[in-house]
C-alpha cells in the first residue's frame, strides 16, 4: 500500500478550496474553465459522510458520534490509498494532531502535505459567515483547542482546535514535504506561489498554463459561477460561498476590540507569518 496521501490541508475559510479550484484547472489544462462543482474530483474529503457509510458495510454506524467516526475513519483513509494511484489528493480541516488517542493524519499513508494559512484577521469574518454566527461568536471558537465542526448530514466531525494550534500543528517539522502557502502571497504573488504548489506535487511547471489556470480560478471566474449555478459545497448558512475573496477587509469590518483579541490570542503564530 502506498503513501500517496497529498494533505490539501487547511483552517476552514483559508483558502482550500481556491487551491483545489486552481489545481483543476492546472491538471486538466482545459480550453475552458472547469466548472466548480466539478472540483469535488480534484481532492477528495476525509470528512465526508457518505464514505464512513460505505466502509461500515451495512453495520449501522452513528456518524453523530466521535468515537464511531474515529473508529471508522481508518478505513477510509486505506480506501482512498487502496487504488493504488502515486498521488491521491485529500482536503482535510483536521488538525495535525490525535483526537482521543486517534492519529488524524497517519504518517503510513501520507507522502506529503499542502498547507494554506489566511490571516486570521480576515478569515475569522469568511469564518463567521460561513458557519451562520456572529463575528465575535467566530473569534471565541478560533481560540479554542477543543474547537471542531460537528456531524451532519454530508460531512463526519472535524478537529480543529485553535487557530494557532492548528497552524503550528501543520507547519511545524514533519516527516514528509509540506509546501506551506499563505493565502496573501497567492493573491499578491499567484504565479510564484502556485508555481511552488505545482512543484511540490512533482508536476511539470509550463508558464502558459500556469498563467490560465489561475486566470480560470480567479475569484471574479468562480463567483460567476456561483452565481450563474451555486456551488454544491456551500452550507447554505450563507449566500455566497465565494464572498469577496481579498485581503485587509478586516481594517473596515473587524471591530478594534475584536481585533485587539485575536492578536492576543494568537500573537506568537501572527508574528511568525507575517500578521502584526
Amino acid at each position: 500500500m502506498k503513501k500517496s496521501i497529498v494533505w490539501l490541508a487547511s483552517y476552514p475559510k483559508s483558502g482550500n478550496t481556491w487551491t483545489r479550484i486552481f489545481l483543476a484547472n492546472y491538471l486538466m489544462n482545459p480550453k475552458e474553465p472547469v466548472p466548480i462543482n466539478e472540483v469535488h474530483r480534484f481532492g477528495m474529503g476525509d470528512s465526508i459522510a457518505k464514505t464512513y457509510t460505505m466502509v461500515a458495510k451495512g453495520q449501522p454506524a452513528d456518524l453523530n458520534d466521535v468515537q464511531t467516526t474515529l473508529r471508522l475513519r481508518d478505513k477510509v483513509l486505506r480506501g482512498i490509498v487502496g487504488n493504488n494511484a502515486d498521488v491521491n489528493l485529500v482536503k482535510t480541516h483536521n488538525i495535525r494532531n490525535p483526537a482521543y488517542g486517534v492519529d488524524l493524519i497517519p504518517l503510513q499513508y501520507t507522502r506529503s502535505a499542502v498547507y494554506i494559512v489566511r490571516n486570521p484577521l480576515d478569515m475569522v469574518l469568511s469564518y463567521a459567515r460561513h458557519y451562520g454566527i456572529d463575528v465575535a461568536q467566530a473569534v471565541a471558537a478560533i481560540g479554542r483547542s477543543d474547537n471542531a465542526n460537528a456531524s451532519d448530514a454530508a460531512t463526519v466531525w472535524q478537529f480543529l482546535g485553535s487557530w494557532s494550534e492548528h497552524v503550528n500543528s501543520w507547519t511545524s517539522k514533519a516527516p514528509y514535504p509540506v509546501c506551506v502557502l499563505r493565502y496573501e502571497d497567492m493573491l499578491d504573488q499567484p504565479e510564484v506561489a502556485f508555481g511552488a504548489l505545482v512543484k511540490h506535487l512533482g508536476v511539470p511547471l509550463e508558464e502558459e498554463r500556469l498563467k490560465k489556470a489561475i486566470k480560470f480560478s480567479s475569484f471574479d471566474e468562480v463567483s460567476k459561477q456561483e452565481s450563474e449555478g451555486g456551488f454544491k459545497e456551500n452550507p447554505g448558512k450563507s449566500e455566497k460561498f465565494f464572498n469577496k475573496g481579498q485581503s485587509g477587509q478586516w481594517k473596515e469590518a473587524l471591530s478594534e476590540e475584536l481585533a485587539d483579541q485575536l492578536r492576543r490570542d494568537h500573537r506568537s503564530t501572527m508574528k511568525r507569518f507575517g500578521y502584526l
